[in-house]
C-alpha cells in the first residue's frame, strides 16, 4: 500500500474525524496486536447496568491519540519546542498505552494472571513491536518507562491530567449516558503550557480543572464503581479462579486454547516470554463470555452458577456500606448457604464474602496538577482553587461492600 493510502480518517462521534497522521502510526493500528484491541470493552460488565457502555479500548486509544494531536499543536503554538520525533513518540506511546489490558482485565489480574499487570504487558509489547518495526518505537517506549529527561512528554501520558484521562471521562461518559462525566477536554488541552519543563495549566482554566477533577468522582461512584459493575466484576474473578483451581486438579473444562493456558500454568513476569506473550495476544472478550456460556453446564455446582450468575444478568445481592463488616456477621449466612447446596464452608466464599472499594478524585501523594498563575508563579491546584470542595476531592473515600445470595436476602443483614 502506497504511504499516501495510509493517511485515513476514523469517524467518531465523539470528536468527528480522526486522523492518523503518518504510516507508522497506520502500520501500528493495522497490526494484529492493536486490532485485538476491538474485541476488549472498555468498561468491562458495565453494559450490565449502562446498555450502552459497549465502546472498545481500540476506540479509547485513537481517541487518546486525537487529543495528543491537539495537545501538540497548541504547546508548539505555545513555543514549546517538540521534535518531529518527539511528536512520533508522543502520538506511539499513549496509541499503545493501554494494549496490554486483557479481556475485563482487572478481574483477570485478580485471577488467572494474578502476578502481572497490564501495565507491564502493555511494555513487553511495545517492545516485541520496536523489534518488528527496526526500532521505530525506542523513543516512545523511553517516554512511557519514564526515563526520558523530558517530564511533561510523560505527563501528557501518564499523570492526574493527562489523554487517556481526558478521553475515557469524555468517552465512557458519551456511551453510558452518565452526563455528569462530559470533561472539557478541548478547554483542557488549549489551557495547557510547559514551565521548567512541567506541564501547567494557565489560571484561566482552573475552573475546567475542577470540573474534570469532580466529573472523575462523580464517573467512578456512577460508573465504575456502580455496585451492579462491581458485583458483576467480582463474580467474573471469582468464575476465573474457581476454572483455574478445577483445572489445576485436572478438570478439562471448554474453552479456547489460549484462555486454556493461562488457567493450567502460573504466570509471573519471569516466565512471560515471547510465546506467552503470543498467547495473551489471542485472548479478547470473546474467549471469557464463550468460555461462560460453556461452564453453566458444567457438573460444579460453583463454577456453573457463577457463570449463570453474569450470562443472565442474575447477580449476587451486593450491600454497601460506611461501616465495617465483620467475618462473624457472615458466618450465619455461610452455614445456612453450605447447609441447602450441599458444599463445604469454605467453598460459600465464592458466593458470600465482604471487601472495600476506594475513591479518590486527586491524590496529593502523586505528581500535583500545576497552575502557571498570571504572575509566573506555579502552585498546585489545591492551593490555587478557591474551591472548598477540591480539598474534599483529595480526600479518600472508603465503602465496605457484603455480597451474597439473593435467596438469603430475608435474613437479616
Amino acid at each position: 500500500m502506497s504511504q499516501i493510502n495510509k493517511l485515513k480518517i476514523f469517524n467518531d462521534p465523539i470528536y468527528g474525524f480522526i486522523t492518523i497522521p503518518n504510516a507508522l502510526i497506520y502500520d501500528l493500528v493495522q497490526h494484529p496486536y492493536f486490532q485485538r484491541l476491538r474485541r476488549i470493552s472498555q468498561m468491562g460488565l458495565s453494559y450490565l447496568v449502562y446498555p450502552g457502555a459497549n465502546h472498545t479500548r481500540f476506540h479509547h486509544a485513537l481517541g487518546c491519540m486525537h487529543l495528543m494531536q491537539k495537545a501538540v499543536e497548541v504547546l508548539r503554538f505555545k513555543v514549546v519546542s517538540i521534535s518531529p520525533e518527539e511528536e512520533n513518540a508522543l502520538y506511539i506511546a499513549i496509541l499503545l498505552h493501554d494494549i496490554g489490558h486483557g479481556p475485563f482485565s482487572h478481574a483477570m489480574e485478580r485471577s488467572i494472571v494474578e502476578d502481572v499487570h497490564h501495565e507491564e504487558i502493555s511494555l513487553l509489547f511495545m517492545n516485541q513491536l520496536n523489534v518488528e518495526f527496526n526500532g521505530q518505537l525506542s523513543l516512545a517506549i523511553q517516554i512511557f518507562k519514564g526515563e526520558y529527561d523530558r517530564k511533561f512528554m510523560l505527563q501528557l501520558i501518564s499523570s492526574q491530567l493527562d489523554m487517556d484521562r481526558m478521553d475515557y471521562l469524555k468517552r465512557d461518559s458519551f456511551y453510558s449516558g452518565v452526563a455528569e462525566g462530559n470533561v472539557n477536554s478541548e478547554r483542557l488541552i488549549q489551557m495547557m503550557n510547559v514551565v521548567d519543563d512541567f506541564l501547567v495549566i494557565e489560571e484561566k482554566g482552573i475552573y475546567s480543572v475542577e470540573k474534570f477533577l469532580m466529573s472523575r468522582r462523580l464517573m467512578y461512584w456512577q460508573a465504575y464503581l456502580h455496585k451492579t459493575s462491581l458485583v458483576a466484576e467480582l463474580i467474573l474473578t471469582k468464575v476465573l479462579k474457581r476454572a483455574k483451581e478445577l483445572t489445576m486438579k485436572g478438570v478439562q473444562l471448554p474453552c479456547s486454547e489460549p484462555l486454556l493456558f493461562f488457567m493450567k500454568n502460573k504466570i509471573t513476569m519471569e516466565t512471560f516470554d515471547t510465546s506467552t506473550l503470543d498467547l495473551f495476544s489471542q485472548l479478547d472478550d470473546f474467549d471469557i463470555i464463550s468460555a461462560l456460556k460453556a461452564w453453566q453446564r458444567q457438573d460444579d455446582f460453583i463454577l456453573s452458577s457463577l457463570s449463570k450468575m453474569i450470562v443472565n444478568r442474575d447477580l449476587l445481592k451486593i450491600k454497601l456500606s460506611s461501616e465495617k463488616v465483620s467475618l462473624e456477621e457472615l458466618q450465619p449466612l455461610k452455614e445456612r448457604f453450605a447447609m441447602e447446596n450441599n458444599i463445604t464452608l469454605l467453598e460459600t466464599n465464592y458466593f458470600i464474602f465482604k471487601g472495600k472499594i476506594k475513591n479518590q478524585a486527586y491524590s496529593k501523594e502523586a505528581e500535583p496538577i500545576r497552575i502557571l498563575k498570571k504572575d509566573r508563579t506555579v502552585e498546585d491546584v489545591i492551593e490555587s482553587s478557591d474551591q472548598l470542595n477540591l480539598k474534599s476531592l483529595s480526600k479518600l473515600v472508603t465503602k465496605y461492600y457484603i455480597c451474597f445470595p439473593k435467596q438469603l436476602i430475608e435474613m437479616n443483614i
